[in-house]
């Protein structure tokens, strides 16, 4: 879910292991030279997915790292099936007013431009979980929680898959 520290672990994780970070968003604006906010208006969110999948496969059969995509990306049962094939998906699962604290200050985030974006915000979280729910590893974030210790925290989980990540590294 946007809000739950993808971009701020997945950056701390890849310093952790010594790989690179990659952000499927961002790959996405350079790509266009637009913000995500800018593609939503102007050509769509069908149209914005359609790439957001290209990019997320691209980035997969790149060499090994962290990849941070936005909220929506695991949504599609393509996408989930690329990424489970290719690494592990991690769920940073996170209370509606842990996001909400999180968000709530941000302009950046176009599905929230509503009359009542914490309504709304519920009402992604409460679509989405069901999708979320079948990552393959489940971390939980917490407001305690400085960022290195959730980067702690996901790549403990990521030890439990072996074929994604070893004690060696």
């Amino acid at each position: 879910m946007m809000g739950a520290g993808k971009t701020a672990v997945g950056l701390a994780l890849a310093r952790r292991l010594g790989v690179p970070f990659l952000d499927s968003d961002a790959e996405i604006e350079a790509a266009a030279n637009r913000s995500i906010a800018e593609i939503f208006e102007r050509d769509g969110e069908a149209f914005f997915r359609s790439r957001e999948s290209e990019i997320i496969a691209r980035l997969l059969d790149g060499d090994p790292g962290i990849l941070s995509t936005g909220g929506g990306a695991y949504l599609a049962a393509g996408n989930r099936a690329m990424i489970s094939e290719r690494g592990a998906a991690v769920w940073l699962r996170a209370g509606l007013e842990l996001l909400w604290t999180r968000v709530r200050h941000k302009d950046t985030r176009p599905l929230l431009r509503t009359e009542n974006p914490k309504a709304t915000l519920a009402e992604i979280m409460e679509e989405r979980t069901p999708f979320y729910e079948q990552a393959d590893l489940v971390v939980d974030a917490s407001a305690d929680y400085a960022i290195e210790d959730a980067a702690l925290a996901v790549e403990r989980a990521l030890l439990a898959r072996p074929d994604v990540l070893s004690e060696a590294v």
